[in-house]
């Protein structure tokens, strides 16, 4: 049976879930315009890249979604639909993740940084209920939001400015989701104006970096987390990040809006 993708769907039966409300798949440029506009006036307020996101990616996130059915496990995790933040947060199975594996990456980036999955899955909230709504398309939505930070640490991007930018066109070449475009390209215009150093040329090696590796959103990151980090970005064809890593550390924040 073929739905729309705007329509209600039911997944009532053996399991009991409630009826969602209907996903929306519409662009909402204005919305995220004015979110850019206070994303650049403060790069700090990660409120604003959720709107956006909400505002451009829920075509993308829908496509996703199905691209993943498509693929050898997808069927399986979809179906399982487990929420990946939970396990994010289970510090006995992180500490369980060998040394320089993705998962002990992950496990010293959060703390040394002193974040976590629950905090970014509250901001993401921040009055809008369809987050956690019991949806394909917002599951899909909630495990693209959860892997971001993993995503860091296997891109090599470190949370500065630049870093979060280049991930950010990282994001837009894996997801495809106009959001993340439009925050890439609302970096590189700053960058552009703020120093010498090659930011707009890094940020555009984020969008090719991200091009040339494997779909990562159809990853079972249970497994990948376990996996040796050298050994996974070979397998996903991650390439190194060496126009970002030869701008010095300390000129990495400049001008440009932090991502999330």
């Amino acid at each position: 049976m073929t739905m729309a993708a705007d329509s209600p769907h039911s997944f009532q039966g053996a399991d009991a879930r409630p009826t969602p409300r209907p996903m929306s798949t519409r662009l909402d440029w204005g919305r995220a315009l004015s979110s850019l506009r206070k994303l650049l006036a403060d790069k700090d307020d990660t409120i604003q890249v959720f709107e956006i996101m909400r505002a451009l990616n829920g075509a993308s996130t829908a496509k996703g979604y199905h691209k993943l059915l498509a693929t050898a496990e997808g069927g399986r995790m979809a179906y399982e639909r487990k929420e990946f933040a939970a396990r994010l947060m289970d510090d006995a199975w992180l500490d369980s993740l060998p040394p320089g594996s993705v998962g002990a990456a992950y496990r010293g980036f959060i703390r040394e940084a002193g974040f976590s999955a629950d905090g970014l899955a509250d901001v993401s909230r921040a009055g809008i209920k369809e987050v956690d709504e019991p949806h394909p398309y917002a599951w899909f939505g909630r495990r693209t939001r959860d892997i971001h930070d993993v995503w860091h640490v296997l891109s090599g991007y470190s949370r500065d400015a630049l870093g979060e930018a280049c991930l950010v066109a990282f994001s837009y070449a894996q997801t495809r989701g106009l959001g993340w475009a439009l925050i890439a390209l609302g970096a590189a215009s700053r960058a552009r104006k703020a120093t010498d150093q090659p930011m707009v040329r890094a940020i555009w090696q984020g969008y090719q970096r991200g091009k040339a590796a494997h779909w990562l959103l159809g990853e079972d990151y249970e497994r990948l987390m376990a996996e040796p980090m050298d050994a996974a970005r070979l397998r996903l064809g991650i390439t190194p990040a060496n126009i970002y890593d030869a701008i010095p550390a300390e000129l990495r924040n400049g001008a440009i809006p932090k991502a999330a």
